[in-house]
This record gives structure tokens, sequence and C-alpha cells, in this order.
């Protein structure tokens, strides 16, 4: 009997140690493919131009990502600019879509954002362990007739309503490429909450060398609408000033 539950104990611990290296052989394998970890490494900034498809509408805007977790989005609408998710490195802020005036989020909403904020920079798996992620392989999944790895990604704790919650998103890998082709995260508070955020990824393209999607489908799983990003240019390495990132005091 004795000897049955050590070998049970073994067999179990072989089977996490094969999980865990199956889960970076995908990543190394990810990264790999898109490029190299080198050149991955190598990206200090990022700049999108892109046209943002809503029902019948289409807005042309930009985006903007740095290492240090600086970040904006600007779309234009009907000639004014709509700003979202801009970070200065202190402040969460926004344009407030009623007023149209720049608005700081909430104290919470910010302090969440500072947790992990750049860990996304240029992939959430580059060096996720340096991070303070944590990475698991739950097998294959086959989703819009697409075979894929399903990995969990589980980032710093985040807080809701004040209380601690955990940071979850899953990623499923083509088989075949090994790049991202969904990424979903369980909505933890407002409207859409207990819902699944749904992103799908598609069209990958070379950039000097670096694979990157240039369509992008987001909205709630299951549901209809959503939003469609279709990538025009990426530059990578752009020079960015500091004012891009600025909440404009006064205004």
């Amino acid at each position: 009997m004795k000897r049955k539950l050590i070998f049970s104990v073994i067999a179990f611990a072989s089977a996490l140690m094969v999980q865990a290296q199956t889960a970076d052989e995908i990543i190394e394998k990810y990264l790999e493919n898109t490029g190299g970890k080198a050149k991955w490494e190598a990206v200090q900034s990022l700049k999108f131009t892109a046209k943002l498809k809503i029902q019948t509408f289409e807005l042309p805007m930009t985006m903007i990502q740095m290492k240090d977790g600086r970040q904006t989005s600007t779309a234009l609408v009907q000639g004014m600019e709509f700003r979202q998710e801009v970070f200065d490195g202190t402040n969460l802020w926004g344009t407030n879509q009623m007023t149209m005036k720049a608005e700081k989020s909430d104290a919470e909403t910010t302090a969440n954002f500072k947790v992990n904020a750049g860990g996304d920079f240029p992939s959430a798996f580059l060096d996720y362990k340096k991070k303070g992620y944590k990475v698991e392989f739950l097998g294959k999944e086959t989703i819009d007739g697409s075979e894929t790895f399903k990995l969990k990604l589980t980032k710093k704790p985040i807080k809701v309503d004040g209380v601690e919650t955990e940071s979850v998103e899953f990623h499923y890998f083509d088989t075949e490429n090994y790049v991202p082709l969904i990424v979903e995260t369980e909505i933890k508070s407002g409207p859409g909450k207990g819902m699944v955020s749904q992103v799908k990824l598609s069209d990958y393209q070379d950039v000097n060398g670096l694979l990157f999607p240039f369509s992008l489908v987001a909205g709630a799983k299951g549901q209809p609408g959503g939003q469609t990003i279709i990538f025009t240019a990426v530059e990578i390495n752009p020079k960015v000033e500091a004012s891009a990132f600025a909440f404009p005091e006064g205004k």
C-alpha cells in the first residue's frame, strides 16, 4: 500500500513537471516563430495606426505602448480626439464620453493598472517568471475549427471592491504556427461582470522581423456585436514625447 502511494506521488509530480515543461516549450516556440526572444527584448516602444470599426462606423485611431508601462489610445470621433486608457506612469485617464473632457480613473482602477503596468509589453509571456506571472498548460482545445494549445496565465492579483482577486487570462495558441488566436478574461466588475471578454487575433504580418496580428476582434464571448480593429501600420521603437501621455491639467 505504501509502495503504491509512493509511485502515485512520483507519477503526479512527474505529470506536473511535464505540464510545466510543455507550457514553457509552447512559449519558447511562440517567441521563436514570431521573431525571436532577442528581438522582442529590444523593443522599447510601439506605435499602432489602425481603423476601429463599430457597426457601420469606422474611426481612425492610434495606439502607443512603452516598455515602462506608459500607454495611450486615441480615436477621432467627428473631428474630436477621444482618448482611452492613457497612463503617464502615475495617472490613468481617458475622455468622458458624455462631456468629451479628460477625466482621471478612480483610485482602485488606477492601482490595479499599476500592478501589472508594462507586464503585457511587448508580450506577457516574455520573461513571464521575472514579472511574477505563472503559466499553466491546460491541454488542447479546438476553437472555430482550429486546434489550439490552451494556456492559463495568472498575473499579479488585483482588487475588486477592495478585495484582492486573482487576475487570470486564457490564451489559445495555434498548434501549427504557435501564435495566439484568442485571449479570454472574466470581467470582474461593471455592467459585464461575470461575462467573459474575448479577443480574437488574426492576419499576422511581418514588421522588421517581428510578427504582429493586424486584425483584432473584441467583445463578450457568445454575444453579438463587438469591435473590430484593423491595423494599417506598426512602428517599432518610434520616438515618443512624454507629453503624449500627460493629463491635460486645467483644460
